[in-house]
């Protein structure tokens, strides 16, 4: 991800009803992003280290969200970039979490796909509150599997 990727992500997140802020990104994080040929955003994700001081959500790597443009939604964009998040925070540590709001069935499914599992549920984690609702933390350990992903991503 680079600062000329910034306005097309913030593009792509208003078109599906969020508010993606790129520029708040950290440094020394995973931020990956997927073109089509003619060099047009198919979708963004990112992984993170957090520290959420909170007494039930631990400090650790964090997949911390994943977009894709809607035209590309079911082709296994959002695997792709999981498997690649997955691979980058399992070269740093045997545990990667994730908070996903208890309503977003398929961000829910994109996890359990990956081996996630549920630790708690909140209305809030730290500073990520949820609307309407509560969200869950989960949890999965990384193993060999991860660290192999093969991938070109950039």
């Amino acid at each position: 991800m680079r600062r000329s990727d910034f306005e097309a992500i913030r593009e792509l997140s208003r078109s599906l009803g969020r508010s993606s802020e790129p520029s708040r990104f950290g440094d020394n994080e995973c931020q990956l992003v997927l073109k089509d040929d003619d060099g047009r955003l198919i979708g963004w994700a990112r992984a993170s280290w957090w520290d959420p001081a909170d007494e039930v959500v631990p400090a650790g790597y964090y997949l911390s969200g994943v977009e894709v443009a809607r035209e590309y939604q079911h082709r296994g964009y959002a695997s792709l970039l999981t498997a690649a998040r997955l691979k980058w925070v399992a070269e740093r540590d045997t545990n990667v979490w994730c908070i996903v709001n208890a309503r977003n069935s398929e961000s829910l499914a994109l996890q359990a796909a990956f081996g996630f599992k549920e630790v708690a549920r909140a209305t809030h984690f730290g500073s990520v509150s949820f609307t309407g609702g509560s969200g869950l933390l989960l949890h999965k350990e990384l193993g060999e599997e991860e660290q192999t992903f093969k991938t070109d991503l950039r």
